[in-house]
């Protein structure tokens, strides 16, 4: 259970899910191991956060624990929207925690966001990798042209991506990511590109998901793909806190267990930023249901 998340269901307004896919890792696998270690190496922070005056323990964050992965991604996607599908019908704010990025379209299904922000090092503009349209570098390709693929479970309708700390790609992607719904973000002009990202989500619903990798892998080496030059953990906070008000729905993915915790401690600490800096359930300065 992650640390502090321990409200009834009935009165959550975040529910964490665990997705531990591993099924198209292309380098270094392990990010079924994730979740696992997300919760396990959060164990140390305090609840109470000095920036918002909140404690986490009264933000009102359940944890439902994992949805075991099987080897049928399409039915697993499915599967994985309905239950976090089943949070949103709760009036709650679904955090996911990977497993490989293709478990974001399961989240970003269950939200149906205007706009996809995502931290990552790839475009993830592929229409297929290796012969296989469920690949991890797939998965924005997949919520900006849903269908341009045929085996594609859920429906998604995103208007434009938001990519930051993108630093390499294929050339096909790299196209693609010049037309006008998507916009690349590197790393080199993150900073000062936090102040412009309200302007840019320009009062729309978003949906955010933290690839690891996106960090540069000196902070989190705990991947599958690592890419140097990348992020910095202030710069990715940064963004964090500033989209978190417009979003509905969270997710942290590609996390693995090939570093000493790391990458794992990155990724618990954004989480704890994504909900100190909600809005969801607010009122008068204080997290309510």
């Amino acid at each position: 259970m992650f640390p502090g998340a321990t409200v009834e269901r009935t009165e959550a307004n975040f529910v964490i899910v665990g997705a531990p896919l591993d099924a198209s890792t292309t380098f270094q696998p392990g990010a079924r191991f994730g979740p696992r270690r997300i919760r396990h190496f959060a164990e140390t922070y305090d609840d109470y956060d000095q920036r918002t005056g909140r404690r986490f323990t009264e933000c009102g964050v359940r944890d439902h624990g994992d949805v075991r992965a099987w080897d049928d991604v399409a039915e697993y996607l499915t599967y994985l929207e309905g239950t976090l599908r089943d949070v949103v019908w709760d009036d709650a704010i679904p955090i996911t925690f990977g497993g490989e990025h293709t478990v974001t379209a399961a989240g970003v299904g269950a939200t149906d966001p205007d706009v996809f922000v995502c931290l990552d090092a790839h475009l993830d503009l592929r229409l297929e990798y290796d012969g296989n349209p469920l690949n991890h570098a797939c998965v924005t390709r997949r919520l900006l042209d849903p269908d341009s693929f045929e085996n594609h479970p859920l429906e998604v309708d995103v208007e434009e991506a938001i990519i930051i700390g993108a630093r390499t790609g294929s050339e096909a992607e790299w196209e693609r990511a010049n037309e006008p719904d998507v916009t690349v973000i590197p790393p080199e002009d993150a900073a000062n590109a936090v102040a412009d990202l309200e302007s840019m989500i320009d009062g729309r619903n978003c949906y955010l998901s933290v690839d690891i990798d996106g960090a540069d892998p000196a902070y989190a080496p705990g991947t599958g793909t690592m890419e140097p030059f990348g992020l910095e953990p202030r710069e990715m906070r940064d963004i964090v806190r500033t989209v978190a008000p417009a979003a509905t729905g969270f997710d942290v993915v590609e996390v693995n267990d090939r570093d000493d915790g790391q990458a794992a401690a990155l990724a618990g600490k954004l989480c704890r930023e994504f909900v100190f800096s909600s809005t969801h359930g607010e009122t008068d300065g204080a997290i309510q249901k």
